[in-house]
């Protein structure tokens, strides 16, 4: 299992942007699919966007054309670069690994968490964004 920790949140104004930055440490990492993972107190922890083993990338809809998710296996890290920020998106961000693919369609517009027994979670970074 492999160890990921996360760095960059912040808070901007709405339109501002940040960049969200992950390294993940564990034998054979390159081999995990990762991703980031947001959580709003009250509220189940969604999928924003991830990047699995084989290089394909899939972003939740309401951040695409915004955030870019990005992943160097040479460095060990995983970044995401959010722009033109919204309220909305106000949120502990979390850095996900698995072997499996954690998220999956839990309606039209989200994306559910569910990690297998192979998958870890960072601690977190929060996410403000003022309008």
């Amino acid at each position: 299992q492999v160890h990921v920790q996360e760095s960059g949140g912040g808070s901007v104004q709405a339109g501002g942007s940040l960049r969200l930055s992950c390294v993940v440490s564990g034998y054979n990492h390159d081999a995990y699919w990762m991703g980031w993972i947001r959580q709003v107190p009250g509220k189940e922890r969604e999928g924003v966007a991830a990047v699995d083993s084989d290089g394909s990338i899939s972003y939740l809809d309401s951040v695409k054309g915004r955030f870019t998710i990005s992943r160097d296996n040479a460095k060990n890290t995983l970044q995401l670069q959010m722009n033109n920020l919204t309220p909305e998106d106000t949120a502990m961000y979390y850095c996900a690994a698995d072997l499996g693919l954690p998220i999956y369609d839990c309606d039209s517009v989200s994306w559910c968490y569910g990690p297998s027994e192979f998958g870890s979670l960072g601690q977190g970074t929060q996410v403000t964004v003022s309008s």
